[in-house]
């Protein structure tokens, strides 16, 4: 017999090999054991993909009422008919507990569901059994003791053994944004909590509501003592999750805030505040800028010399007072900062060597590398405020090694990280957003960023194939005129004549003039086509990020849509689609104030590089008229 499974819930695919579900269909399944949470088989119109295995309910013979239904340990243990009273837990197994760890969710296909016949099509769930506040049939979920409120999670923390050894060799790429935590649903109107008790300077900010509702498609909270309401009555819907814990818009926090689920004391300092400007959004100027120095490249060793690394003399000019930095800092703040702002793009490290560490070339590459990224930050009006990226600036070392090791611990367990950093953005109150303005905007910056990567990708591919045919080619072949200009000096020298000398040096004076003219083409690159490369490099990087910083804000847009949706169809009040669409424009007025500064930043350094690059090719080609002309005079006494 075929196994099926009836939809408790409509489910909307989001990611490839997702199928949609609508409630009540009767799907064929092609295996009942789950993977992580999600089922695979075949929907009503024919399409095979995967979906939530808590939005169904498998279909089955009824079993002998004798039969204990705590016996069974398989994966149809979740599926087992128990009597109609209520919800029995089972312990999830293993590969259930991991996959719901990252989501932050006690997936309701780790309890028994009712049996298939407790309640039919149209009729509201039954409350659910005491001391069991949800409901696995409406798609709740259960609050997991062993994890905390999303408000409450604890970023990774290094250890500080791992932070004396050197990172140059090896990734140290930060644990992933906090995800969601289990716990309660709540009512997504966006009404903050009172501040009672709160310190000076700061606030409590909340998304969350005293009301909990179901999951995506669920009824809302039940309670033994208060009955469901009528069929007739306005039900309550909820905006549907995206149950793919890979997503980015799930790690970074971004549908927890929509949804209204963040939670957090935001102090003054930590406010990042979008303006509207001449263009619209942007971020608030740094009223303290400053500009930071890397040089004096030092290899320094420890543990007696079994290690050595470089380390790198920085002077901010805020200060003016010097720190010493390893790569591996570099490394650390990188991780530290972008798991920080998921709405920021952080510009990318110069890349890392395993082999050459200590060679000249490397070291002054990567310098140059390090300056591009140093000057990067220093101008964005958000990451050189931020506190962890001034206590990498201010905080030395070596000289005061406790100071670091607690503002390098107080970093990693920063709390407005994830959904909580958004509590953080303060946009303009009066100000409003039209939905379909933004989203033209984005995708008109979408468009724009992915042919700038395909012709920043041509552009690097062509100045590296051209600097390379001048340090090998042209050097070569403007040696062989040299070489050959000389060969004819020389053939002239046989005729010792005494006044064909004069013509005879000159000659040879341009076969010189044509070797240095070769060696001049060789080193040019350095001057000029390098550091394009180098800026296109540090874009590129720049380029990655836009990716998922869009994916973030197009996943609040579509929160946005489907309750706008809900409340047409009567689904939903207004006042809890009104607040989705709030924390919407909260992103998307971040999302827009990233993207001006990057086109403004853009200009400013495409405009300079354009002009040193120019600059240097007349340099260049005047020494190469200089060489001429010196050539040209030595046949004037001739």
């Amino acid at each position: 017999m075929a196994l099926r499974a009836r939809a408790l819930y409509d489910f909307r695919s989001e990611n490839p090999g997702e199928i949609s579900l609508r409630e009540h269909e009767v799907l064929s399944l092609c295996s009942e054991q789950d993977i992580e949470g999600w089922l695979e088989g075949v929907n009503s119109r024919g399409d095979r993909g995967l979906f939530p295995a808590s939005y169904v309910q498998v279909i089955r013979a009824p079993e002998p009422p004798s039969a204990p239904s705590g016996d069974s340990h398989g994966p149809a243990a979740r599926y087992a008919n128990v009597p109609p009273g209520g919800f029995e837990p089972l312990p999830p197994p293993a590969a259930a507990a991991s996959s719901a760890a990252p989501l932050g969710l006690s997936l309701a296909s780790s309890f028994k569901p009712l049996p298939s016949d407790s309640f039919q099509p149209g009729q509201q769930p039954p409350p659910a059994a005491a001391g069991y506040p949800y409901g696995a049939a409406g798609g709740a979920l259960q609050p997991s003791p062993a994890q905390p409120l999303y408000g409450g999670y604890q970023p990774s923390q290094g250890s500080d053994d791992d932070w004396d050894d050197e990172w140059d060799d090896s990734s140290t790429v930060a644990d992933e944004p906090g995800a969601l935590g289990s716990g309660s649903y709540p009512d997504y109107d966006g009404s903050s909590s009172g501040g009672g008790g709160c310190a000076p300077g700061r606030y409590r900010l909340s998304t969350r509501s005293d009301l909990s509702l179901g999951s995506r498609g669920g009824a809302a909270h039940a309670h033994p003592q208060h009955p469901p309401p009528p069929s007739g009555a306005k039900s309550s819907a909820t905006v549907s999750r995206n149950l793919n814990r890979f997503s980015t818009f799930v790690k970074s926090g971004g549908e927890a805030f929509v949804l209204g689920e963040a939670s957090g004391f935001v102090k003054d300092g930590d406010k990042l505040c979008v303006v509207l400007g001449p263009y619209g959004p942007e971020w608030q100027e740094n009223p303290y800028p400053f500009q930071c120095t890397i040089d004096d490249p030092t290899k320094q060793t420890k543990f007696k010399g079994m290690k050595s690394y470089i380390s790198y003399k920085l002077v901010p000019t805020h200060t003016q007072v010097p720190v010493h930095r390893r790569y591996k800092h570099f490394d650390w703040l990188y991780a530290r900062l972008a798991e920080k702002f998921p709405v920021i793009s952080v510009p990318h490290l110069p890349e890392k060597q395993a082999t050459g560490r200590f060679e000249e070339d490397f070291i002054s590459k990567r310098r140059k590398g390090l300056i591009w990224w140093m000057n990067h930050m220093a101008s964005h009006p958000v990451l050189a405020q931020c506190d962890v990226f001034q206590h990498f600036l201010t905080c030395s070392s070596s000289t005061d090694e406790k100071a670091w090791k607690q503002g390098k611990r107080k970093a990693e367990k920063d709390e407005m990280v994830g959904a909580n950093f958004f509590l953080t953005l303060s946009t303009p109150s009066a100000a409003a957003l039209d939905l379909q303005e933004v989203e033209s905007k984005i995708d008109g910056f979408k468009s724009f960023t992915k042919k700038m990567d395909d012709s920043a990708l041509q552009l690097n591919h062509t100045a590296n194939e051209f600097a390379r045919k001048q340090v090998t080619g042209f050097k070569k072949e403007y040696q062989k005129v040299g070489q050959s200009f000389r060969g004819l000096s020389q053939a002239f020298e046989l005729d010792q004549q005494a006044f064909s000398v004069g013509l005879n040096q000159a000659i040879a004076f341009t076969g010189d003039a044509y070797d240095a003219i070769g060696e001049l083409f060789a080193e040019q690159p350095r001057q000029d086509l390098d550091p394009v490369m180098d800026l296109l490099a540090l874009y590129q990087g720049h380029l990655a990020n836009f990716p998922d910083i869009i994916h973030v804000q197009k996943g609040a847009l579509t929160k946005v849509k489907e309750s706008k949706r809900h409340v047409e169809e009567g689904k939903m009040e207004v006042q809890k689609a009104d607040g989705i669409q709030d924390r919407c424009n909260t992103i998307s007025f971040a999302t827009l104030a990233e993207i001006h500064h990057f086109h403004q930043i853009r200009v400013r350094d495409f405009k300079s590089q354009m002009q040193h690059f120019l600059q240097q090719q007349i340099i260049f080609f005047q020494k190469v008229t200089q060489k001429l002309e010196e050539a040209l005079h030595k046949y004037d006494s001739v």
